[in-house]
């Protein structure tokens, strides 16, 4: 049984929400400060998550930090950015074992210190960042940009993205870009990170074997929030129609081509239409069973792999796939002739009811972990929706044929994205 809270204001624009379920044996707690997603902020944004665990001020090195967790048997602790739409999200948590396993009536509260002071008080010299630890996570996150590469599904759809919002924000990376990292330094990063405290609007998830008031009481005695003029982030747009279809190629060393294509959907996530959209794009390519998977790999045996997904917040609907370059454009015609079909209401209600079982399936699965739970609460919060799990499936199951007919109207291609051997452009 998962038993949500009411939002409770534990300041001005600070927001407590504690997921209550005895399904763990862990108890996470997970502080989340919002960001306009932006060229200004975002590599910085990104450095902040990779230097503050590298020590705080009476734990000023990762070792000491680990030391002290293992103390509160086994506890974890991190940080990281995530990007939300057109917000940047810098995530803090600490994962303890539950209360009820643990004898010290005040094994919640140290771990609440430790990660306040993880958030609050960092590790410094003279006033700003450790300058050595700001070299060398400058270096590790130069690698990971550099390493989006590396996953050639992952690196083609988000280049689709980039490509396709090119002139919204939409387009940035959650890691920010690697032409601004170099002109950072210590004091710079540190007084970026003064302000993300000062205006940040900060919501607290709290999910486990809690007692909300409790958990209240012990943030805000434990807690050292000074915010003020808290920022408003602007609403992604996303009534958009294409003048044309973006076509680009890129070129790399690869021997398998990675087709993507980006569609926009024009339909709010708070839209009751959203959830039709949902099943729409499940019953095109969600799985073994959708039309696309079913056309193009199993009766053409033209691709490697190929998946309908949606980007909720900016209603987009990407459509990606592995395929032989040779395949390109017979691939493309069927892609286009699956999409006809689906707004000429071409599809099974066998087709309709495998789509609803299977997104009713992965739904279900956010309740498998604390994370997952908190990362769902959390989006439907900054959406300012308060869905719940249940309702949400029934909302799904709810879906007619109708709706996911007029979902489809909307639909747009916007860009044909090919990643291709540079072989060819010889």
């Amino acid at each position: 049984m998962i038993q949500r809270s009411v939002p409770i204001q534990i300041g001005k624009n600070i927001h407590l929400h504690v997921i209550k379920t005895d399904k763990f044996k862990t108890n996470l707690i997970d502080v989340y400060f919002q960001r306009p997603l932006c060229k200004e902020e975002a590599t910085q944004n990104a450095l902040i998550t990779m230097v503050l665990p590298r020590g705080t001020e009476t734990l000023p090195t990762s070792k000491e930090i680990s030391k002290n967790l293992d103390e509160l048997y086994g506890a974890s602790m991190g940080s990281a950015v995530q990007k939300k739409g057109e917000r940047q999200i810098i995530q803090f948590r600490i994962q303890l074992p539950n209360q009820q396993y643990i004898k010290d009536s005040k094994f919640l509260k140290k771990g609440l210190q430790i990660l306040n002071e993880l958030i609050h008080r960092p590790y410094t010299i003279d006033g700003v960042f450790h300058s050595e630890y700001v070299r060398q996570e400058k270096e590790n996150l130069k690698e990971k940009i550099e390493g989006r590469k590396n996953d050639k599904i992952r690196y083609a759809y988000e280049r689709c993205i980039e490509e396709m919002c090119a002139e919204e924000r939409f387009a940035l990376h959650e890691y920010g870009e690697i032409g601004n990292i170099d002109d950072i330094t210590e004091k710079s990063l540190y007084d970026h990170y003064q302000t993300v405290l000062r205006s940040s609007p900060i919501d607290i998830c709290a999910v486990g074997d809690l007692d909300a008031e409790a958990v209240k009481d012990l943030i805000m005695n434990e807690f050292t929030f000074a915010q003020n003029q808290v920022i408003s982030i602007e609403k992604e747009k996303i009534d958009f129609v294409p003048r044309k279809v973006n076509v680009v190629n890129e070129y790399m060393d690869i021997t398998q081509g990675k087709l993507n294509l980006g569609y926009r959907a024009n339909i709010p996530f708070e839209n009751d239409l959203y959830y039709a959209l949902l099943v729409y794009s499940n019953i095109l390519g969600g799985g073994p069973n959708s039309k696309l998977f079913q056309i193009v790999r199993e009766r053409e045996s033209l691709c490697y792999y190929i998946f309908s997904r949606i980007q909720k917040f900016k209603s987009l609907m990407l459509i990606g796939s592995g395929i032989e370059f040779e395949n390109y454009e017979r691939v493309l015609s069927l892609i286009e002739e699956q999409i006809s079909e689906m707004r000429e209401g071409n599809f099974t209600d066998e087709a309709i009811q495998n789509a609803k079982n299977s997104l009713t399936t992965s739904i279900r699965s956010l309740t498998d972990s604390p994370g997952a739970l908190a990362d769902f609460y959390y989006t439907q919060t900054i959406g300012n929706q308060y869905v719940d799990i249940e309702e949400m499936i029934q909302k799904i199951m709810n879906v007619t044929r109708e709706e996911i007919i007029k979902a489809g109207e909307n639909i747009k291609l916007d860009t044909i994205y090919f990643l291709r051997n540079e072989k060819e452009s010889r």
